[in-house]
């Protein structure tokens, strides 16, 4: 009997220990007793659909639903320059379940540039920096210049009066837009829409004249010849548009601009629960198949460690906020 006694109080201790371990990691956002993920993930996007964010967003998407067996579910959350997804995905249960495919723009400017009630860089915790991204200056067609000088030359022969579409205010197109007039003196006009969808359909249907936005969006456009390259923002030439010079090999020299798209989580994720995050995204990237669809699309892959993604993201934002303050760069 006294042998039975002990067996029962023993199991009632092991019982009641597990309850404590349970309620504990319940109460900090995590289910010890299923492996992460074991329902639907959503991926916030902070632009309309159809940009370039959104293009890698649902194939990074695809391969983790294929991998996890579980839904990951792409939302869209536009407005406000990105501002209101981000705000969104910081405010979320901090369990996994709600990422956040972000830019540079939402991560490292727009903080600079709009009164938000939360920090990007503080508030959101780094997954993996998942591509770096090619951006390419682009006309319409119908726009009489062949190459980066002969906009600048036509923008001073006509100050103001040559258009630009963007992302939206404070978004990578617009910030590059203004990086290049702060270095040439040229002037051209804004048009801020919201997301690079409506930009490039507006680019080319002629109402604006040129944009400078990411190869993932431009490369069908340029490729069917709606649109025109005339030149790549970053330090060297895309393989895939092996012929496109660069801004700097333009006349612009030291020009340089590239973006990048990263996950991130709310803050408060559980650190075991980033780390599976970082694997499973790291092992889908790396996969041939879906590694070779987004390099043939202009987007590069890093799929780096949260330690890297975050030094990444305090380095831009140092950088941007500098040159966003020293041009007096304004979001309205």
């Amino acid at each position: 009997m006294q042998r039975v006694n002990r067996f029962f109080r023993s199991t009632l201790r092991h019982a009641m220990l597990g309850l404590g371990l349970l309620t504990m990691a319940y109460a900090h956002g995590q289910s010890p007793d299923l492996s992460f993920p074991n329902k639907p993930v959503t991926m916030v996007v902070a632009f309309p659909p159809g940009g370039g964010t959104d293009i890698v967003a649902r194939k990074v998407a695809q391969s983790l639903n294929t991998l996890w067996n579980q839904p990951v579910i792409v939302e869209n959350k536009g407005g406000a320059g990105g501002t209101i997804g981000t705000g969104i995905t910081a405010r979320a249960e901090a369990n996994g379940y709600s990422i956040m495919l972000a830019t540079l723009g939402n991560m490292a400017i727009n903080q600079h540039l709009y009164s938000m009630d939360i920090d990007p860089a503080k508030d959101l915790a780094a997954i993996t920096n998942v591509v770096g991204v090619d951006f390419v200056l682009v006309v319409n067609p119908k726009l009489p210049v062949k190459n980066v000088q002969e906009l600048i030359e036509l923008a001073k022969q006509k100050p103001g009066k040559l258009n630009y579409s963007s992302s939206g205010m404070g978004g990578a197109p617009h910030l590059a837009t203004e990086l290049l007039m702060s270095m040439t003196g040229a002037k051209f006009t804004h048009v801020p829409y919201k997301g690079s969808g409506p930009s490039i359909a507006d680019l080319v249907g002629g109402q604006v004249d040129f944009t400078m936005d990411s190869l993932v969006q431009c490369l069908p456009q340029i490729q069917s010849g709606r649109l025109k390259a005339i030149a790549v923002l970053g330090i060297k030439r895309s393989a895939l548009l092996p012929d496109v010079p660069t801004v700097a090999e333009s006349g612009v020299k030291g020009y340089d601009f590239t973006n990048w798209f990263g996950l991130v989580a709310p803050v408060n994720t559980p650190p075991d629960v980033i780390a599976k995050l970082n694997k499973d995204t790291v092992h889908v990237l790396r996969q041939a198949e879906l590694h070779a669809q987004l390099e043939k699309m202009g987007a590069t892959v890093i799929a780096n460690t949260p330690a890297q993604f975050a030094a990444e993201i305090k380095a831009d934002s140092t950088k941007w906020g500098k040159i966003i303050h020293d041009a007096n760069i304004k979001a309205d």
